[in-house]
């Protein structure tokens, strides 16, 4: 099976700005070696061809410059901080009296670490824990905030000492757009409303406005997003769509920025769940400014209590992952095509806000502190998905991986007064440039990676245009033992020379450790050549890449 499969080895991976999908159907049909050509069409991918020569596999791309498309919307680079583990508390605050050297209570090599990757906007306060998080509970003198009792994560206390101002502080301090998520599940509108109010309201105007300058803050704070609950078909509340999708015209009524534009995102689907979509566009599509898609990507995906280990794993948990990773393509052109039906403007923005892998948890440490290593692996799981999401910049406009410090695929981690960059944070430093750069077609035909029953595309792109005018492309090798030949043609540019940084390492699951901290971190790359108008260069396995055109 495996050679008859080496035979069919090159495959045209379509990479406009429309993007394209691996479904699990046509993994099933790859993997049988019967090819449905209707399937492949509604997937977005042409028919296979025949590699002439599998022991030198070749990639061929054409970079379309003079079309440009959508712009790539800065906060589909946002972060996400729950108040989960040592997200928050230890990763982020540490408190003014903390010995660990912080700004007011910031930690300070947080915080430089994530200015310097331009975090653009970060969810607060869950996720799940959003849906019991009341907002009183978080403002006032710290020392008269009420304990209580975190139940979704670890059955931990709360202390409450991280709120609404803290909040604001920390987004001062990171220049970063702001996204509050509002507690559905266990308020009433009017809790969400007050809210709304105690945050943007003129100085002097209200009763809540003169709480909040008694607090410590005279100035109104903006809001850029307020999402109407969390998961709201799962831990939000256990709801119907179209029950869901009335309550969120509820909310969404009665919350009213006093501070300029907030923009309202819905509680969306999950993965495939394209019926939760068809109703809340059906219902509240004309109410809201976004819907919210949640997807992790797992190794093992049958079973939440069995999802793999984050290193140490075998080369089919790797294949596994890279397969279940491209499903989000899938995912967003099937939820784009529905939101299409009741808004073809594309006013409403899926925002993708809660993204990236999920593994058993660090042994030894608390299952309900979500915390695992990040590895190389993350790095090109992040590597993919920022590719699909340029692709569909005219739909996606807003995400967050999911967390930003100690939680999931982090950026960072820490423990006590040290603190690491994980693969995952070199790939956002690598990518930059793309942040409200205007996206550019990129047409990729690859071979394959194959591992037992998995057949994917081996390199995924994208290119961007900068807002300085310089072009980058991005190339992800999703295969962990070749490395791929490439040749670009570029249309519509005149470039001369590339030249770039990589991310790769030698082993699968190589990673960065409070004592060991720079083994995969960005490299110069000086292998690629511009001639004739192509571009040539051979791409490392297990790699993501950043050219820059000049």
């Amino acid at each position: 099976m495996v050679a008859e499969r080496e035979s069919m080895d090159l495959f045209t991976q379509r990479t406009s700005q429309s993007g394209s999908g691996q479904t699990r159907g046509l993994k099933r049909a790859l993997a049988a070696l019967t090819f449905a050509p209707l399937m492949l069409a509604g997937a977005g991918f042409a028919t296979p061809a025949v590699a002439q020569d599998t022991a030198a596999p070749t990639v061929t791309a054409t970079l379309q410059a003079d079309k440009p498309g959508p712009v790539v919307h800065r906060d589909v680079f946002g972060q996400f901080a729950e108040h989960l583990g040592h997200g928050i508390y230890g990763g982020i605050w540490v408190g003014k009296n903390s010995r660990i050297p912080n700004d007011g209570g910031y930690r300070r090599d947080v915080l430089d670490a994530l200015k310097a990757i331009n975090v653009p906007m970060v969810r607060w306060p869950g996720g799940c824990f959003a849906d019991e998080y009341h907002w009183r509970d978080g403002i006032g003198a710290t020392k008269s905030r009420p304990t209580k009792v975190n139940t979704n994560w670890g059955g931990v206390n709360e202390d409450n000492s991280f709120g609404t101002h803290e909040y604001f502080g920390l987004m001062d301090r990171l220049g970063a757009s702001t996204y509050v998520s509002a507690n559905v599940g266990s308020a009433p509108p009017a809790e969400t409303a007050q809210w709304v109010e105690y945050m943007t309201a003129a100085k002097g105007t209200t009763v809540l406005a003169k709480e909040r300058e008694r607090n410590g803050h005279a100035a109104p704070w903006k809001i850029q997003y307020l999402g109407i609950g969390n998961e709201l078909w799962g831990c939000g509340g256990n709801m119907r769509a179209e029950y869901a999708a009335d309550l969120t015209n509820r909310y969404a009524q009665f919350a009213k920025s006093a501070n300029g534009t907030m923009l309202k995102i819905a509680s969306g689907p999950s993965d495939s769940n394209y019926e939760w979509t068809e109703a809340m566009m059906r219902i509240a599509g004309k109410n809201i400014d976004g819907l919210a898609l949640h997807y992790y990507t797992r190794p093992r995906d049958k079973d939440w209590k069995d999802k793999g280990a984050a290193i140490g794993f075998p080369e089919r948990e790797w294949a596994s992952t890279m397969s279940h990773t491209l499903e989000m393509e899938e995912f967003i052109t099937k939820h784009s095509a529905i939101m299409d039906k009741y808004d073809p403007a594309k006013r409403v923005m899926l925002a993708v806000d809660e993204w990236g892998t999920w593994y058993d948890p660090t042994p030894g440490s608390n299952p309900g502190f979500l915390e695992q290593q990040n590895s190389l692996r993350d790095a090109v799981v992040a590597g993919l998905n920022l590719n699909i999401f340029a692709h569909h910049a005219d739909r996606v406009k807003m995400a967050a991986i999911a967390q930003m410090v100690n939680v999931l695929q982090a950026m960072l981690l820490t423990d006590g007064a040290r603190m690491v960059k994980t693969p995952t944070y070199w790939v956002f430093d690598l990518y930059k440039p793309w942040q409200g750069a205007t996206s550019l077609p990129i047409q990729v035909t690859s071979p394959w990676y194959h591992k037992d029953e998995v057949a994917v595309p081996a390199v995924s792109a994208s290119a961007v245009r900068d807002t300085a005018g310089q072009v980058h492309v991005a190339l992800v090798n999703l295969d962990p033992n070749r490395a791929m030949p490439v040749s670009v043609s570029l249309a519509g540019l005149q470039a001369t020379q590339a030249s770039g940084r990589i991310i790769t390492g030698t082993a699968m699951d190589a990673h960065n450790s409070f004592d060991a901290p720079d083994t995969v971190v960005p490299q110069p790359f000086t292998g690629a050549q511009v001639t004739g108008g192509n571009l040539t260069l051979t791409v490392p396995a297990k790699s993501v890449l950043v050219l820059d055109l000049r």
